[in-house]
Order: structure tokens, then C-alpha cells, then sequence
């Protein structure tokens, strides 16, 4: 079973929206929460949690003690194991997701799904599959344009808002893949930003978290971005 660390609504009230971090190869929840943590007192009637990865991963260099997570296998060598990967992935978040909202009393509308790298894979995975407020990817790319077209997103209705961001000087996932992935969503109805900071490396800086924070603010506060 997914689970990870949480961050209540700062309102000490019923939370009226969720947000959804997944984490990167390698890492796990904890690695992302501390950002919620942040967005508190922006988004005082929203609740975060950021969900451990199923499945472990040993790294080179991993601090003693740490528990790295994946999302699925990665070797960054075959573009075909993204998409495979997402698939056989997919149920399992999805199984969660359900969970996380009935805990709070929130629909698909009231949530929003925040991904790092293989987490932006996976959020982007997920997004044509249910009616979200909408994503942020951080650093990733979109393993599949296919399914974002509108035969196969929910019903036929519009995707959810997606907003991109990618370091400039990203040296694990270049910058060409946010370039590939704003062509693939413009097949689709897609309400799409995306920002390109300049210099950074495969990371979130401070001025990625704050148009992030401005675009779900914005997302949650008026469902589907309209």
C-alpha cells in the first residue's frame, strides 16, 4: 500500500483541496513534503501529502539509513520503458489518490498533482485519466502525448491545466524534453504554462516553487482553470 508523510490545512479546518507530490527516482515523500510545509499559510484550506514510491531503490552513494523509492524501473536509455512503466504504475496511485480524497472529502476537481522528474512522468501519466484541478511537472517529460488527445482523456472532456518548469541547465532530463512535451499537449485542448529558469540543473529553485504556488492557488481555487 502507498503512503506518505502529510501536512494538514493550515486552517486547522475540513480541507476544501489537496495536493499531491510525487518524488523523483530514487527519492521518496519526504523529499518533497517540506514544500507543502511552505504553501501552508499561501493555501491555508489545503491539505498535502506526498506518497513513498511502491517500490525500493538502491543507489550509489545513498546516505546509510535512507530509503530511495521508484515509480517504476529507469534506465533512461529506452524512451518505451516510460510509458510501460507509467501503465503498470498507474492503478496503484490511482488506488491511492481515491483513498486520499475520501479522507478528506475532495473530488478530482479539488486536487492537484505536483511531480518531480519520474513523478512528473507519472503525474502527467495520470492526467488524461481523471478530471484533476491540475498538474505541475517539475523537471520530467511526457512519456505518451497519445493519451492526452481527447478520445482518450475522461469522457471526451477538456485535460486538466498543466504548468511546466524545467532548468535550463538540466543535465538529467535536457530541457528539450519540456520542448517536446509542450508540442505533444498542444495537440490536445490543454491549458498549458510552462517556464524555463535559466542556469538550474535538474532541481525546484525558489522561483519555480513560487509560479507553482501562483498556478495552484489559481487551479484550486477555480476548477479545470477556467
Amino acid at each position: 500500500m502507498i503512503d506518505g508523510p502529510r501536512v494538514n490545512p493550515a486552517s486547522g479546518g475540513q480541507a476544501k483541496s489537496l495536493v499531491v507530490f510525487l518524488h523523483g527516482y530514487g527519492a521518496n515523500g519526504d523529499d518533497l513534503i517540506a514544500i507543502g510545509r511552505q504553501w501552508q499559510a499561501a493555501m491555508p484550506d489545503t491539505a498535502f501529502v506526498a506518497p513513498h514510491a511502491p517500490d525500493a531503490v538502491s543507489e550509489p552513494g545513498t546516505p546509510p539509513g535512507f530509503t530511495g523509492r521508484q515509480w517504476f524501473p529507469l534506465t533512461m536509455r529506452d524512451p518505451n520503458e516510460y510509458k510501460a512503466g507509467i501503465t503498470d504504475a498507474l492503478p496503484a496511485l490511482g488506488v491511492f489518490l481515491d483513498q486520499e480524497m475520501a479522507r478528506h472529502g475532495v473530488t478530482d476537481a479539488q486536487t492537484a498533482l505536483v511531480g518531480f522528474s519520474q513523478g512528473t512522468m507519472m503525474a502527467l501519466g495520470a492526467g488524461p485519466t481523471r478530471r484533476l484541478a491540475g498538474i505541475v511537472g517539475f523537471s520530467g517529460l511526457l512519456a505518451d502525448p497519445t493519451a492526452w488527445t481527447n478520445d482518450n482523456t475522461v469522457d471526451g472532456t477538456e485535460p486538466p491545466p498543466v504548468l511546466l518548469i524545467h532548468g535550463e541547465a538540466d543535465e538529467v532530463i535536457p530541457v528539450q524534453a519540456l520542448f517536446a512535451a509542450i508540442a505533444g499537449l498542444g495537440a490536445s485542448k490543454t491549458k498549458l504554462e510552462w517556464h524555463v529558469t535559466p542556469g538550474l540543473g535538474h532541481g525546484i529553485d525558489a522561483d519555480g516553487l513560487s509560479i507553482a504556488g501562483d498556478f495552484l492557488r489559481r487551479v484550486l481555487a477555480t476548477p479545470n482553470g477556467a
